[in-house]
C-alpha cells in the first residue's frame, strides 16, 4: 500500500476505469495520499498495492460515503464511466459534501452541462489516456491545460520561486524547460503579453507553452 501523502494533500477518486485508475496513478506517485473507490472487486484490487486506500463501494450511497470519510476531502474526482445516473448522483453528492474542488469526468457535452449543473467545479472530458495529465490539475500544479496537435501544449499556472524577482530573459526558463511564457496576470490586472524584460512577481500567474512533456515539467516546478 502507498504511503500517506502530507496533510492536506489527499484526494479521492471515485471510478476506477482506464481514466481514473490512471488519474489515481499518477496522483500516487506525486505522493498524493489517494482514497479509490469503485463498485467492481477486480479494479479495487487491481489499484490497492499502489494507492493509499482502495474500497469497494457504491458511490451513491451518502451513508457508504460518509462512513469512508469523502465528506472530509478537498479534492474529488468522480470518474464513473459509461454509468451516466451514477456520474451524476455521485457528482450531486460530493457537492452537496460540500467539497470546494469537485472534478467530474463527462462522456459528452450535454452529460458535462449536466454536472456542471449538480455541481461539479471542473468537467472534463478526457481521451485516451489523459490521467496523468488531469492529476496535475487536481492537485493545482496545472490551472488549465490545453492540449493541441503533434504533443503541443498550453498551461496556467503559478510562477515558480525561481522566475521570481527576475526577467524572463534573466531566469532563462526557455532554455532551461523547454517552454516559451506567453502571457502574465498578477493579481487584479488582466493578462498582458510576456516579453524579455518582463519582471516576475510572487503569485504571478504564467501562460506557458511548449511539447506536453515539457509544459507539465515546467508546472510541476510550483
Amino acid at each position: 500500500m502507498a504511503r500517506n501523502g502530507a496533510s492536506g494533500n489527499r484526494a479521492v477518486i471515485i471510478g476506477l476505469g482506464r481514466f481514473g485508475g490512471s488519474l489515481a496513478l499518477e496522483l500516487a506517485r506525486q505522493h498524493t495520499d489517494v482514497l479509490a473507490i469503485d463498485t467492481s472487486a477486480k479494479l479495487v484490487d487491481k489499484y490497492a498495492e499502489d494507492v493509499t486506500h482502495a474500497v469497494v463501494a457504491d458511490s451513491t450511497d451518502e451513508d457508504a460515503l460518509k462512513q469512508l470519510g469523502v465528506h472530509q476531502f478537498r479534492r474529488a474526482v468522480c470518474a464513473i464511466g459509461a454509468d451516466l445516473e451514477a456520474s451524476i448522483l455521485t457528482t450531486s453528492l460530493l457537492a452537496d459534501f460540500g467539497i470546494p474542488n469537485i472534478w467530474a469526468k463527462a462522456l459528452s457535452r450535454q452529460h458535462a452541462r449536466i454536472l456542471e449543473r449538480v455541481g461539479a467545479h471542473h468537467v472534463v472530458l478526457p481521451e485516451h489516456d489523459m490521467g496523468e495529465r488531469v492529476a496535475h490539475l487536481v492537485m493545482g500544479r496545472m490551472l488549465d491545460y490545453i492540449e493541441f496537435e503533434d504533443d503541443y501544449a498550453m498551461v496556467k499556472t503559478v510562477a515558480p520561486a525561481e522566475a521570481v524577482g527576475r526577467p524572463l530573459a534573466e531566469s532563462e526558463l526557455r532554455s532551461k524547460y523547454g517552454i516559451t511564457v506567453v502571457s502574465i496576470k498578477r493579481r487584479g490586472e488582466g493578462f498582458t503579453y510576456a516579453t524579455a524584460d518582463t519582471v516576475v512577481r510572487r503569485g504571478d500567474l504564467l501562460i506557458v507553452a511548449g511539447k506536453a512533456t515539457d509544459t507539465e515539467r515546467f508546472a510541476e516546478l510550483t
